[in-house]
């Protein structure tokens, strides 16, 4: 009986022994790892430390914006009043689903963009120099939080590679524009509305803004048939030519009524080209169809915006984001609406 208890004693020493063995030498070996990193801390050369900082702190950067929110500086007057020159915004890019590289790929997202928001996508007109260059000015334009941006033109002026507009157009609609004011007819609906009213009616906050006085459409529309005549060779009428004086002095004109008025004197002047009638019909007397799974984005300063009118509707899968925030200057600080 002795014997067996001396033995079970001797065992319990045995195990205590050893596990007090594996601690010491795992704490020696913490402790030896967390020296031996110190040294390597203090030894290491200040420039590559700070390196090591920074491409972390870049790393960091790029996923945010790669995947979450991204800054963007607005170049232009075409969304006045709601965004202004030299506002810098960010960009909501999770909620529709961002790219998986810039430029490459897109995750899914239950969540479709809405009438009226403010939306960012490819400018469907921009020239690419290559993918590799648009990676990395994307990439350096994202680390500096839009201040750097080495996509420019012969000018020196940053390319439009991106367009902030707002969603006005939605698959089924049909749009016409008279005078610069847009009148839709729904997707299957029969009466037209006019725009303004119907955002009245919805309670949409946002301004639509006019540069152009409504009185300056005859004079505008009389250079545009002035235009007409020179094109056929012909003399314009001298009535025309008093009409159209005004339009000198105008900064922003319409350029759509413009248009309208030169075709509709090429079309009456020449009834047998077709291609005048075609055109005609189809971009003013028809306006613009949006066709299912499509967005026509239109800027808020409609006499300054190129826009979908020109370029026509986008996918809906093209739409990078949703405006978020103005973050500069501190004194527009606010969300984007």
């Amino acid at each position: 009986m002795a014997e067996n208890t001396v033995k079970n004693n001797s065992e319990k020493t045995d195990i205590f022994d050893r596990l007090q063995a594996v601690t010491e030498w795992y704490l020696t070996r913490r402790k030896r790892i967390r020296r031996i990193k110190k040294e390597k801390q203090q030894a290491k050369n200040p420039v590559l430390d700070w390196l090591e900082a920074f491409i972390w702190a870049a790393g960091m950067v790029l996923l945010i914006n790669q995947y979450l929110f991204q800054a963007y500086q607005i170049p232009s007057g075409s969304m006045i009043d709601a965004l202004l020159i030299g506002d810098r915004v960010f960009v909501n890019k999770i909620i529709f689903g961002p790219e998986l590289l810039p430029g490459v790929g897109k995750l899914p997202s239950p969540v479709k963009p809405r009438r009226n928001n403010v939306i960012i996508f490819e400018n469907p007109s921009y020239s690419s120099l290559g993918p590799a260059f648009d990676i990395a000015q994307r990439i350096i334009y994202m680390l500096t939080l839009s201040i750097i941006d080495i996509d420019r033109d012969e000018d020196g002026q940053p390319k439009a590679h991106f367009l902030i507009k707002r969603a006005v157009g939605w698959g089924g609609d049909q749009i016409t524009q008279e005078q610069g004011e847009l009148n839709v007819r729904f997707s299957g609906e029969t009466r037209w509305v006019a725009e303004r009213d119907f955002n009245e009616g919805r309670g949409f906050g946002h301004r639509i803004s006019r540069i152009m006085e409504q009185d300056g459409y005859p004079a505008l529309e009389a250079r545009g048939k002035i235009m007409a005549y020179r094109e056929l060779g012909l003399a314009p009428p001298a009535l025309l030519e008093s009409a159209a004086a005004p339009v000198n002095a105008m900064r922003y004109p319409d350029l759509y009524a413009y248009d309208r008025a030169r075709l509709e004197v090429l079309r009456a002047v020449q009834p047998q080209k077709n291609q005048y009638r075609a055109i005609y019909h189809a971009r003013y007397a028809r306006g613009w169809y949006v066709p299912e799974g499509r967005i026509l984005p239109l800027g808020d300063n409609r006499d300054n915006s190129r826009d979908g009118r020109y370029f026509g509707p986008i996918k809906e899968s093209k739409v990078l984001g949703k405006g978020f925030i103005i973050y500069w200057p501190l004194g527009r600080l606010g969300p984007i609406r």
